[in-house]
C-alpha cells in the first residue's frame, strides 16, 4: 500500500521528516518497507528558469539554426543555439542552464552542458515541452506568458509538485489503515504517545448541498445480507473532462493513472478514505431505478475490461429497472454504464458489502480491485454517507453540475459496535509488564475506543465498527501493546525454565542430516504447501481424491494442500535451470497431507533433488553428470551417519520414477530414489535429468539416531558377488530384472541392487544400460566357481528370454 507524505499532512499537520514518520508508522504495526521521493515532473524542473529572448539572428553556417541571446536575470545574457522554427525576439520561454539534468522520452537523463554547434558557442537550451515532460509536444519552443518574471524557477510556474510516498506492507487484519485516513489516525495515537499531540483534520463536508431534485432514481436492495448498506445520489449537469493537477498529482504519486474528473474522483476518495464509490452514467441506467439483487447462474455480462463473464447466482450486482446488470457489486463495473467524455450526469454509489460476499464473488469471477480488494477485508459502514457528500462536493468543484437528488441511504439494520471487557490483571499478565492504567486509558482514547465503565478489575470498552481486528479482550491488549511500543516494555535479564531431558531428540537428527548435506554442497529450500490439485494427475501413485482443498483458496494454483513434495521441488528446479543455473543439488524437509475416508493424514519427508554435474566447473576439474548411481551413495552415507546400516534393497513401486529402488531396513520402508519420469519433467519444461529421493522422516526417525547396536554372529562362508551390465529396452524396469533374479535363483541369492543407470548418445534409440550387482552365498559351505558360473549363466539365460537383455 502507497501512502502519500503531503496527503497524510492534510489530516494532521506534522512537521517531522519521513523517515522519523516512517520509523514511527512501524513501531505501530504499518511497517514500511521503503520510502520514495515522487515527483510530477521527473527532475522537477531544478535548473529550469524563465529567459526572455533579446536577439535572435539566423546561425552562418547553418539554415535551421538560429543564435539567440537570452534573459534570464544575471549580470549578462546568455548566448544559446536553438533549433526551434518559431524561436523569436521577444518571447518568454523555459531555459535549461549549464548543468541541469533533462530527461527523454524513456526516461534517460542527460545534461545541459557548454558547447560548440557548427562553430557558434552555446550555454543553455530554450526547451520545448516533451524536453520538460510537460507534455508530447515537440513542434517548437514552449512560449512563456509575458507577464512571468525573468529568471523565476520554471518549478514555480508549473506548480511542480515533490512528495514522499511510504510503501506500506500492511498486513490483512489492517482494514481499517487502507486510506491515508486509517493510517492518519494510526499515526496520531502514535504521536499522542510520544507526547505530540495533533488534531485529526478529516475533509469537512458542511457545505454540502442538494442543488434541485430534477433527476430522482429510484433504489431497491432485494438482498440485505449482502449489501447491509447502500446509498446513492445523482448529479447532472457535470463535464468529463482532465482532472487537475493537484489530483492528477496526488493519484500518480500512489501509482494510479490518471483517467477523468469523475473517476479519479472516486479514486480520490477510495484512497483518502478507504470507501469505495462507482459512479453510473445516468442516462444509461434504464428506468432512472438501481436494484441490487443477484441474478441467474449463467447470466452473460460485460465488464469494464471487455470482458465477457458469466455470474453466478450468488454474484451480488447493481441491476438497472429492467434488471440487467450493470456492475458486480463491489468488485467491477460494467462497460455499457460506465462513464465516458459524453457523460453529462451520473448516479453516484456508496455502500457497504458483505465482505465474505465480496470475496468469494472475487475468486469466482478471478477479480482483483482496488475496491474488492477494501470490501473483502471489511470497511467502516458509518462513513458511507460522510465518503458520498465529500465525493459529490469534489466533483462539483472538478466537473460542474449540481446534487439533482436527496441521498438515498438504505440502513436497515445498522451494523453494531463491538462490546469488549478488559481485564487489568489479564493485561498485566499477557504483556508481562504492568502499564500505568491512565497511559492504557490514554491510549485507548487515542485510537476512538470508548469506555463504558471503568472499575478497579477493568475496563467496558466500544471498540468503532470498522476496527473488524478487534473484537475480543487479546485484541483490545494487542492494540494497546503496539501503540505504547514493545521496545518500551522492560523484561527480566533472568530466564526461569524447566529442563527436561530426553534421550531422543528429533530436532538433533534434522540438524545432523542439514549439516552433512550441505557439507555436500546441498542448498536447503523451503517450498509452499499449497499448490496446484492438477499435479496429483502426473502419478497414478497419488489420488485426487485424497486432496485436502482449501475451502478459500487465494488462486485456483493454491487451491490443495500437497500429495508430495516433488512437484514443488520440480517447480524450483525449472526455476533455477531457466535462470542458466543448471547444476542443482537441493533438499527440503516438509510435509504432505491426505484426506482418507478415516480422517486427515499429515506426514514429514525429507526430499533430495539432484540435477545437472556433480560440482561446478572449474580449471581443474572435468564436468562429472550426476546420475543413480552417485544420488544411491548420498543417501546410504546419509543413513549410515545416522546409524542406520544392513539395507534391503528392492524395486520401488512409485510411478513417479522411470528407474528406482526402495531402501528398508527389514519390513520398515526409508526411502525412494530414482530417476523422474522425463513425462513429469516435461510438464515443467525441464529438458535435462533429474534424481530424487525421497525420505519417509518418520520412520528415519524410528529406527535412526537412538544409539542401539545389535550383535549378531558373522557368517562362516564367504559372500559373492558379482555384476552384469545388460543392455536392455527402454521400457524395461528395474522391478522386473529384480524379480526375475530370485524366480532364477532361491537358494543362494541373497541381494539383487541397482547401481547404475546410462541413458545417452552412445547407446542406439530406445536402449539403456542398467548395471546390476547380484549377491550370493551359501550357509553351509564355500561357493565355488563352477557353481558360481552355473548361476550367473542361468541369470543371463533368464534375462535374455524373458526381456531381451543383452550383456555390454
Amino acid at each position: 500500500m502507497k501512502i502519500s507524505y503531503n496527503w497524510l499532512k492534510q489530516f494532521l499537520k506534522i512537521d517531522w521528516e519521513a523517515e522519523k514518520t516512517g520509523e514511527l508508522l512501524t513501531d505501530l504495526g504499518l511497517e514500511v518497507e521503503g520510502i520514495e521521493t515522487v515527483e510530477s515532473i521527473k527532475g522537477s524542473l531544478a535548473g529550469v528558469v524563465v529567459g526572455k529572448v533579446l536577439t535572435c539572428v539566423q546561425h552562418p553556417n547553418a539554415d535551421r539554426l538560429k543564435i539567440t541571446t537570452v534573459d534570464i536575470g544575471e549580470e549578462s545574457p546568455l548566448q544559446i543555439v536553438c533549433g526551434a522554427p518559431n524561436v523569436a525576439t521577444g518571447q518568454t520561454v523555459p531555459v535549461a542552464t549549464i548543468g541541469t539534468t533533462l530527461y527523454d522520452d524513456k526516461g534517460e537523463p542527460f545534461v545541459i552542458k557548454k558547447g560548440k554547434i557548427r562553430g557558434e558557442e552555446s550555454h543553455g537550451m530554450i526547451c520545448a515541452e516533451d524536453e520538460l515532460g510537460l507534455g508530447a509536444s515537440h513542434d517548437g519552443i514552449l512560449v512563456l506568458d509575458d507577464a512571468l518574471k525573468v529568471g523565476t524557477p520554471a518549478a514555480t510556474v508549473f506548480n511542480v509538485a515533490s512528495d514522499q510516498v511510504f510503501e506500506i506492507g500492511l498486513t490483512p487484519n489492517r482494514a481499517d489503515a487502507m486510506s491515508h485516513l486509517g493510517t492518519a489516525r494510526d499515526l496520531r495515537a502514535g504521536l499522542i504517545q510520544n507526547k505530540v499531540s495533533l488534531e485529526l483534520i478529516s475533509p469537512s463536508v458542511s457545505d454540502f448541498n442538494v442543488d434541485d431534485r430534477t433527476l430522482k432514481f429510484d433504489v431497491v436492495v432485494e438482498d440485505t445480507e449482502k449489501a447491509p448498506r447502500y446509498a446513492g445520489i445523482t448529479i447532472s449537469g457535470i463535464t468529463v473532462k482532465e482532472s487537475p493537477d493537484w489530483i492528477k498529482n496526488r493519484l500518480k504519486a500512489i501509482g494510479l493513472t490518471p483517467i477523468n474528473n469523475i473517476v479519479d474522483v472516486t479514486n480520490y476518495v477510495l484512497h483518502e478514505l478507504g470507501q469505495p464509490l462507482h459512479a453510473f452514467d445516468a442516462s444509461k441506467v434504464k428506468g432512472n431505478k438501481v436494484i441490487v439483487k443477484t441474478l441467474p447462474t449463467g447470466t452473460k455480462f460485460t465488464t469494464l475490461d471487455g470482458v465477457v463473464r458469466e455470474l453466478h447466482e450468488e454474484d451480488l450486482v447493481i441491476c438497472n429497472g429492467n434488471e440487467e446488470p450493470m456492475c458486480i457489486a463491489g468488485v467491477f463495473g460494467g462497460l455499457d454504464s460506465g462513464v465516458s467524455e459524453n457523460t453529462n450526469a451520473i448516479f453516484l454509489e456508496s455502500a457497504y458489502f458483505n465482505p465474505v460476499a465480496v470475496r468469494k464473488t472475487a475468486k469466482r469471477q478471478a477479480l482483483n480491485t482496488d475496491a474488492s480488494f477494501r470490501f473483502e477485508r471489511g470497511i467502516d459502514p458509518n462513513i458511507t454517507e460522510y465518503a458520498l457528500k465529500r465525493a459529490a462536493n469534489l466533483i462539483l468543484e472538478v466537473a460542474g453540475g449540481k446534487v439533482s437528488s436527496e441521498i438515498v441511504d438504505l440502513y436497515p439494520n445498522k451494523i453494531e459496535d463491538f462490546q469488549v471487557f478488559l481485564s487489568f490483571e489479564k493485561m498485566n499478565r499477557i504483556i508481562g509488564a504492568e502499564i500505568p492504567r491512565e497511559t492504557v486509558k490514554n491510549i485507548l482514547a487515542s485510537l476512538d475506543i470508548k469506555f463504558n465503565s471503568v472499575t478497579e478489575a477493568g475496563l467496558g470498552l466500544t471498540v468503532p465498527a470498522y476496527r473488524v481486528d478487534v473484537t475480543r479482550e487479546a485484541d483490545v491488549i494487542e492494540e494497546i501493546l503496539r501503540v505504547y511500543g514493545y521496545n518500551n516494555v522492560e523484561f527480566s535479564h533472568k530466564l526461569n525454565t524447566s529442563i527436561s531431558f530426553s534421550d531422543f531428540d528429533p530436532t538433533k537428527i534434522e540438524n545432523i542430516t542439514a549439516n552433512q548435506l550441505m557439507a555436500q554442497g546441498f542448498n536447503e529450500t523451503m517450498a509452499n504447501s499449497l499448490t496446484k490439485p492438477s499435479y496429483v494427475s502426473l502419478s497414478e501413485t497419488l489420488n485426487p481424491e485424497h486432496n485436502v482443498t482449501i475451502l478459500n483458496p487465494l488462486s485456483s494454483d493454491l487451491s490443495v494442500m500437497r500429495q508430495s513434495l516433488l512437484f514443488s521441488g520440480l517447480e524450483s528446479v525449472a526455476y533455477n535451470i531457466n535462470r542458466k543455473n543448471s547444476s542443482l543439488k537441493f533438499f527440503e524437509f516438509g510435509k504432505t497431507y491426505q484426506h482418507f475416508e478415516s480422517g486427515y493424514s499429515e506426514q514429514k519427508h525429507l526430499t533430495l533433488f539432484v540435477s545437472g554435474n556433480r560440482s561446478k566447473t572449474r580449471w581443474n576439474t572435468s564436468d562429472t553428470p550426476s546420475d543413480f548411481f552417485y544420488v544411491k551413495g548420498i543417501v546410504i552415507t546419509l543413513l549410515e551417519r545416522l546409524g542406520i546400516k544392513n539395507l534391503k534393497t528392492t524395486p520401488t513401486k512409485n510411478d513417479i520414477f522411470s528407474e528406482g529402488i526402495t531402501l528398508s531396513l527389514g519390513k520398515i520402508k526409508l526411502v525412494d530414489i530414482g530417476v523422474v519420469k522425463k513425462s513429469i519433467l516435461k510438464e515443467f519444461g525441464i529438458k535435462q535429468s533429474v534424481l530424487f529421493a525421497d525420505f519417509d522422516w518418520e520412520n528415519v526417525l524410528k529406527v535412526g539416531g537412538k544409539g542401539q547396536i545389535k550383535v549378531s554372529e558373522l557368517p562362516k562362508f564367504p559372500s559373492v558377488k558379482r555384476d552384469f551390465a545388460l543392455l536392455l529396452d527402454a521400457e524395461v524396469s528395474f522391478n522386473e530384472i529384480y524379480n526375475l533374479a530370485f524366480q532364477a535363483e532361491k537358494n543362494l541369492l541373497k541381494d539383487v541392487d541397482l547401481f547404475d543407470v546410462y541413458e545417452g548418445d552412445k547407446l542406439e534409440k530406445g536402449k539403456k544400460s542398467y548395471a546390476v550387482s547380484f549377491l550370493l552365498q551359501d550357509e553351509t559351505k564355500t561357493l565355488n566357481d563352477v557353481q558360481i558360473d552355473k548361476i550367473m549363466q542361468k541369470l543371463q539365460q533368464t534375462f535374455e528370454k524373458n526381456v531381451g537383455a543383452t550383456l555390454r
